[in-house]
């Protein structure tokens, strides 16, 4: 089931009612907690199975983790955790990649070997559900969170339908609490969630699939070399599109917990007006950024261990953070590239700051407030407005670059859509129609524009200050503009990661 479906509004409707009569908050739990399992259910349902799994033992291990107190045991318990819910992602989603690539190498040195390749079918949102379980066992490990006594509250966080197949990837300390008392949207946190929910799905239905996805498709389609202007015409629809699909999930989800009664953590704060990659970090993929920071990047050491360390850290961070994307070594390449870029912008910044005479930033655990900041510092603050926005335009130039790497099937088509994007390519015929052009470049100037407005506010401050009827008119407009390109949608992007 997926937010832009009439199911779902069928569903959400009568969950809602549910979740508005007079019944026990144990009862409403529950009530939750099976809609979650069908909403889940709606794709494979023998595929719940393995949350039931993955829910259940780490509820337990959690449990006999925070009991023990000799710290092999312990280790050998959260190994327990570990070993089944990495091997679960592991062998449904990297099960054909790791046997292609062990294949490929054994013909690299004269060994023939040919092995059937796995049919997998893989679950949809096990790279966020497994994070979000990890994270409860690993902060239980750590002694920084207490078990949760309650198993219905636990299955409820791990499985709560609005975050489940492709976040936020929320942590204990985000949801478990919310479920300790009773949960009502009162009337404004009603309308203000249904306002997010259209602006979500609007995002992802008008623009994402009505809009952008047929001009990156087509380009990132085509087996043959491409005139430079449709080359940068497909990047850029594709870096709408990816943006439009994935927030407006995020925000689909926001909206659908609010008017639930329960708050889920920003996912998204304007990316493409990033001022730099430490920046552009603090704004996409908010909930991954931050888990990858607290459970990788600053376990391997962050930025205490000198700078040398700090840059083997940044890059292993981003390479694993690109392989959760997806099995290819696209996904890697493009990890790699955020993580060369962002050890550049610290190497960088270090060196204006021993210019300019200022002292550099201390290696302490307090400076690793947020993911990667921790090893650059705060991007270029110093900057007057002009020199921001020309830092803001290269970093998004550079964003699209490596977005070339994300969308593209295999290397070859990156390539040669790199090499058509610089003018490395003999002049090719035009594929693109004009119109197609200008819609791209329309909505690529305003999707920027946008976000260099809202950068440092949010949507509830912005709408606190528009008139009632103007918001109502806009809305509206939103709704009108749903039906009528709902049959071009499709499903949400990550939900293939």
């Amino acid at each position: 089931m997926v937010f832009n479906s009439y199911g779902f509004v069928l569903f959400f409707g009568v969950l809602l009612v549910l979740h508005h009569l007079p019944l026990a908050w144990r009862i409403k739990k529950i009530n939750l907690l099976l809609a979650s399992y069908l909403f889940y259910a709606a794709w494979n349902p023998p595929f719940v199975l393995l949350l039931w799994l993955a829910t259940a033992v780490d509820f337990y291990i959690a449990r006999l983790i925070a009991r023990e107190e000799r710290p092999v045991p312990r280790r050998l318990l959260l190994g327990v955790s570990l070993g089944l819910n990495l091997g679960l992602i592991s062998f449904f989603k990297y099960g054909g990649f790791l046997l292609d690539n062990f294949t490929a190498l054994l013909g690299a040195v004269g060994i023939a070997f040919h092995a059937a390749k796995p049919d997998l079918i893989l679950p949809v949102g096990i790279s966020f559900y497994t994070f979000v379980t990890l994270s409860y066992t690993l902060d239980v490990y750590r002694r920084q969170a207490p078990p949760e006594p309650s198993f219905l509250n636990f299955a409820l966080f791990v499985t709560f339908f609005p975050h489940l197949v492709a976040g936020p990837i929320v942590r204990p300390a985000d949801l478990i609490p919310q479920f300790y008392t009773p949960r009502q949207a009162n009337r404004a946190q009603l309308l203000w969630g249904l306002l997010l929910l259209s602006l979500g799905l609007w995002m992802k239905v008008v623009v994402a699939d009505g809009l952008l996805a047929p001009v990156a498709d087509s380009v990132f389609g085509v087996p043959f070399p491409l005139a430079a202007l449709d080359a940068w015409a497909g990047v850029l629809a594709f870096s709408g599109q990816i943006f439009c699909d994935f927030a407006g999930y995020s925000t689909c989800a926001i909206g659908v917990a609010l008017c639930l009664g329960f708050v889920l953590p920003d996912n998204f704060r304007y990316p493409y007006a990033a001022i730099g990659f430490s920046d552009f970090w603090r704004r996409w993929h908010i909930t991954l950024s931050t888990w990858l920071r607290d459970y990788l990047y600053i376990p391997l050491g962050g930025n205490r261990r000198g700078s040398a360390r700090a840059y083997l850290n940044l890059l292993l961070t981003m390479l694993l953070g690109g392989l959760w994307h997806g099995a290819s070594w696209t996904f890697v390449a493009w990890g790699a590239l955020h993580g060369l870029l962002l050890c550049a912008e610290r190497l960088v910044r270090g060196w204006t700051t021993r210019r300019r005479g200022q002292p550099l930033p201390a290696h302490a655990p307090v400076a690793e407030a947020r993911v990667h900041h921790a090893a650059i510092g705060p991007p270029f603050p110093a900057h007057p407005l002009p020199g921001r926005f020309g830092l803001g335009l290269l970093t998004l130039l550079l964003v699209n670059v490596t977005w070339v790497f994300f969308r593209a099937p295999d290397f070859a088509t990156a390539a040669r859509l790199l090499r058509a994007m610089f003018g490395l390519l003999p002049s090719a015929p035009p594929l693109l129609t004009t119109l197609a052009l200008l819609k791209v470049g329309v909505l690529s100037v305003g999707l920027v524009g946008a976000h260099w407005l809202m950068r440092d506010t949010s949507l509830a401050r912005v709408a606190a200050r528009v008139p009632w009827w103007l918001l109502g008119l806009g809305w509206a407009t939103m709704l009108v503009l749903l039906v009528l390109t709902q049959k071009s949608s499709s499903s949400f992007i990550y939900f293939q990661f």
